[in-house]
């Protein structure tokens, strides 16, 4: 029986219907020449889900006297987590995209197990999709996400050990209350976590609170635009594929690395995003990117695994600068303090940690953004180089994989970017209210791309690539 931690004991304050705090990956497969259904995924995840205990656990709540614990769920049924759904023909991208901002919407059933897996079949060519949806408080580094496990680096799946699994026997209430009063009685650490978990969620609801009075008081106006919002209780999802060789032709030229050629673009199509709207676009406008970054645990010398420590960093966009590659120098220059920190893990080496894997990463940085303050940022943005190989699940290809990561109070829009097999993939979930014209956005970053590029190579014939929001991977 473990205890939640403070953190996570706040994620679970700050959730309501308009926030839930759960991140997914959205990953589309090609079935193999055997085919796939959804009993191949069920003995799939079946065969793996024995790797991560904390899959078949739930929190119980303990009113208020300690921390909650995770308690094994006697009634788990596996069948109630991975669900089954259908597209209708054609089965095309936009009618997937609609799916996804629906399933974001709903918050997970705390009485179980904090995860739930959907395949979606019926997808144009062949296809199928696998949406893994996992609560903050499950992915936690020690935990990865379930969406690690059941992809592997050959069309052979290899052969697992068996876990046998039988619940623990379940505690009455009463002897949950004994124990915890028994632990806070004999361990004063225990106690002060307890305290802290309820401290950072009622500072985060105060905060929320705060900003709120103030802002109908006129005593402490929010940043104004688009990005700054008042959340609705709906998403909407928008996807983008970008080739990674671009990002490498640019960096060739002006220097830098990929994350920063991903953050100018960015910056060069909310730029555009918000001139398609008529908002102005001066010296004075201001977007602050929280970009979480991996650096090496004090402890060790080299990263060793997804334990390495996650830290936030602030970024201002600068999308008052119209030349595409001076706003790529200005986001370097903002970038290079940290990197000369000799903290910061490069892209080869986070693709090489035990453990790696972009699903788990993408939870970890939101789960830091969880944790700002309300308004301390305008925009999150992960972004996790994946391998630049193909993966399989049961046989079957992945030939595209986005992050969708969740949105909390006071913020319009969240971006998650993954790298995989030479491709570039951007998730972008948002306020269905706020921003109707996601899809205007993500065709803005295909532009920025291409605009980078165009000013990298001059001489280099016209690609003619259209819209890849609009098509499919």
């Amino acid at each position: 029986m473990e205890r939640l931690r403070p953190q996570e004991m706040a994620l679970l304050a700050m959730e309501s219907a308009r926030t839930p705090m759960h991140v997914a990956t959205l990953d589309i497969f090609q079935a193999p020449p055997d085919g796939f259904d959804y009993e191949r995924l069920i003995a799939l995840i079946d065969d793996r889900i024995g790797f991560v205990p904390r899959f078949r656990q739930k929190v119980r709540l303990l009113l208020g006297l300690a921390n909650p614990v995770w308690v094994d769920d006697d009634g788990f049924e596996l069948a109630y987590h991975v669900r089954r759904s259908a597209l209708p023909r054609p089965g095309s991208m936009p009618q997937l995209r609609e799916l996804t901002a629906r399933i974001m919407s709903r918050r997970l059933d705390r009485h179980r197990p904090l995860w739930e897996t959907y395949l979606v079949e019926g997808l144009e060519d062949g296809r199928y999709a696998v949406l893994t949806k996992s609560h903050h408080a499950l992915v936690d580094g020690a935990t990865v996400d379930l969406g690690q496990l059941i992809v592997d680096d050959t069309p052979d799946a290899p052969l697992m050990p068996a876990v046998t699994w039988v619940a623990a026997r379940p505690r009455s209430g009463l002897e949950m209350l004994a124990k915890a009063t028994f632990d806070t009685l004999r361990d004063p650490d225990a106690a002060a976590d307890h305290v802290r978990g309820q401290l950072l969620g009622v500072r985060h609801l105060a905060d929320v609170a705060r900003s709120a009075a103030g802002q109908v008081l006129g005593r402490r106006p929010m940043p104004e635009g688009p990005l700054s919002v008042d959340v609705c209780e709906q998403r909407r999802f928008a996807t983008v594929d970008t080739r990674l060789a671009d990002y490498h032709l640019v960096r060739a030229k002006h220097g830098g690395s990929v994350y920063d050629v991903i953050l100018a673009a960015i910056a060069g199509a909310l730029r555009s995003w918000m001139l398609t709207r008529a908002e102005p676009v001066t010296a004075a406008t201001r977007v602050r990117a929280l970009v979480p970054m991996s650096v090496v645990d004090d402890k060790f010398a080299e990263p060793t695994s997804v334990g390495s420590q996650v830290t936030p960093h602030l970024l201002r966009l600068p999308l008052d600068e119209a030349n595409p590659v001076m706003r790529l120098h200005q986001v370097s220059y903002a970038f290079k303090a940290h990197t000369e920190t000799g903290r910061a893990v490069g892209a080869d080496k986070l693709a090489q940690l035990s453990g790696f894997a972009p699903t788990t990463f993408h939870a970890l940085g939101s789960r830091v953004a969880a944790g700002r303050p309300p308004r301390s940022y305008d925009l999150l943005i992960t972004n996790v180089p994946g391998p630049q190989f193909p993966l399989y699940a049961a046989g079957a290809r992945m030939t595209a994989s986005y992050p969708v990561l969740p949105l909390v109070a006071g913020h319009a829009l969240a971006i998650g970017v993954t790298s995989y097999d030479g491709i570039v993939f951007y998730g972008l979930d948002a306020d269905r209210d706020a921003v109707p014209d996601i899809d205007v956005l993500g065709q803005c970053i295909v532009e920025a791309v291409d605009e980078l590029v165009d000013a990298s190579s001059p001489a280099r014939a016209p690609r003619g690539r259209g819209p890849r929001t609009k098509g499919s991977p």
